[in-house]
Order: C-alpha cells, then sequence, then structure tokens
C-alpha cells in the first residue's frame, strides 16, 4: 500500500491502477475519506469520523496538493 504521508494520526494513500479523477484515500482510525486532488473536495467517507477530523483531513490534502498530484502522476504515468 503506498502510503505517501502520515502525519498527525492521518495516512494519505494513493492506489496504484485506481480511476480517474486523480485523488487520494485518507485513512483516519477506522474512517476513510476519498479526496479529488485538482480542485480537492471529499467525495467519499466510510466510516465514522469527526466534522473536525474531516477538516484536517481536507486541510491536509490541500496543504500537499501540488506534491500529491506529481506523485499521483507517476504512480498512474497518466493524466
Amino acid at each position: 500500500m503506498p502510503t505517501i504521508i502520515k502525519q498527525d494520526g492521518f495516512r494519505v494513500v494513493i492506489w496504484p491502477n485506481d480511476h480517474l479523477p486523480p485523488h487520494v484515500h485518507v485513512f483516519k482510525s477506522d474512517a476513510e475519506v476519498k479526496i479529488e486532488l485538482v480542485e480537492p473536495r471529499v467525495f467519499n467517507v466510510e466510516g465514522k469520523i469527526g466534522n473536525k477530523d474531516l477538516a484536517k483531513a481536507l486541510s491536509l490534502v490541500i496543504e500537499h496538493q501540488v506534491e500529491l498530484l506529481e506523485k499521483w502522476k507517476e504512480i498512474h504515468e497518466q493524466y
């Protein structure tokens, strides 16, 4: 599992062979949040996660958006 970032209890993952649009999977405890990268927004939540942690997950992705988009391109050789 290609973990790109680990910070403050969050783990940001980009799966190989994943679908467009470019996005990441952010894990916190038992929850998984999918966040688009081009115009960061949450588009799927699985499990229980509070609004505060959901906002932190989105903020983490926005903070590292350029790095994450570059990694997406590297892993998928596309976009």
